[in-house]
């Protein structure tokens, strides 16, 4: 069973920078990509970025293009979303999954499809 674990949110203030991690345990080669993830309090789960661990090809969301960047260290079983510029908007829990989409684009497009799902880091944008 494959299970994510993220760490690196925190509060930071509006143009600060933040890195979180997803580091991947567990026995399962049954996915191709890793996504990141956001809720917002009264809102639902959207893609903010995924990547492919079999080309490295990459989608972002329209509201992070520019700012964010998703990269991984397969030696490590880790996906990385270095955010700069952060805006009180970013305001969320992030969530990595993993799945096999068939691009990463869809991965990011339809959220409820993610065979695994880490438990969430808070990022808060405040002045």
């Amino acid at each position: 069973q494959l299970q994510l674990l993220e760490s690196g949110g925190g509060l930071v203030q509006p143009g600060g920078s933040l890195r979180l991690s997803c580091a991947a345990s567990g026995f399962s080669r049954d996915y191709t990509a890793i996504g990141w993830f956001r809720q917002a309090p009264g809102k639902e789960r959207e893609g903010v970025s995924c990547i492919s661990i079999r080309d490295g090809s990459t989608y972002y969301g329209d509201s992070v293009k520019g700012r964010f960047t998703i990269a991984t260290d397969n030696a490590k079983n880790a996906v990385y979303l270095q955010m700069n510029n952060l805006k009180p908007e970013d305001t969320a829990v992030y969530y990595c999954a993993a799945s096999t989409p068939r691009t990463v684009q869809v991965m990011c497009s339809y959220t409820s499809f993610q065979d695994y799902w880490g438990q969430g880091t808070q990022v808060t944008v405040s002045s």
